[in-house]
């Protein structure tokens, strides 16, 4: 015969509509975290952290002295010593004495004009055991490039009466490129005994 299985009386009617268990659901179900509803997050996950995007916490970046230090830090930036930034400030203001000689018809004005960042590369580009000499050597390459703007007259005398007479009319640029670099070596030496001061007082690790 037949035999009809019969649901036991404890557990009664079975409903059609009723939720099943988290276990009887399915894995996704069983191994979804509980939710903190104050958080708004599963609770047990750390919390990653947010970066910001880039150049979101710089608010200068985009500033015109921060593009300017961008650029100052992308140009070359050699180590010469006091013989060599010498050298290097008389090589250029004589290569731009002729140019001037050449596009200007010798202005000394001009020359005064070009003489100052010059000055101020010489006094950038020196080595640290030899910033005091970027004073000394810059008047002396003013002088060294000014032959070929001077006016010269016959013979060796009339061409260093007309050089004096040059550095007496351009004195004014003389010394205000002496001055860019007397400027600049102080900024660089101030910073120097800054840096070895913090050097030494910093504990050993």
């Amino acid at each position: 015969m037949e035999q009809h299985r019969t649901r036991p009386a404890q557990y009664g009617p079975r409903r059609s509509g009723a939720p099943l268990p988290a276990q009887g659901r399915g894995g996704a179900a069983a191994a979804r975290p509980p939710v903190d509803r104050v958080a708004g997050r599963p609770v047990g996950r750390p919390v990653q952290p947010v970066r910001p995007a880039p150049g979101a916490g710089s608010p200068g970046a985009g500033s015109p002295v921060a593009r300017v230090v961008h650029a100052l830090r992308g140009m070359p930036n050699p180590r010469l010593t006091g013989l060599g930034s010498g050298l290097f400030c008389a090589a250029v203001m004589t290569l731009l004495g002729f140019l001037d000689e050449l596009l200007f018809g010798a202005s000394l004005t001009v020359y005064g004009v070009l003489f100052v960042p010059v000055s101020l590369l010489t006094a950038l580009w020196v080595r640290r055991g030899d910033l005091l000499t970027a004073p000394v050597v810059v008047p002396i390459a003013f002088a060294v490039g000014l032959v070929p703007v001077a006016e010269s007259g016959d013979g060796i005398g009339g061409r260093l009466m007309g050089l004096v007479t040059a550095l007496a009319t351009e004195a004014g640029w003389l010394y205000s490129g002496t001055l860019v670099a007397g400027s600049a070596v102080i900024v660089r030496r101030i910073r120097l005994v800054r840096r070895r001061a913090a050097a030494r007082n910093r504990p050993p690790a």
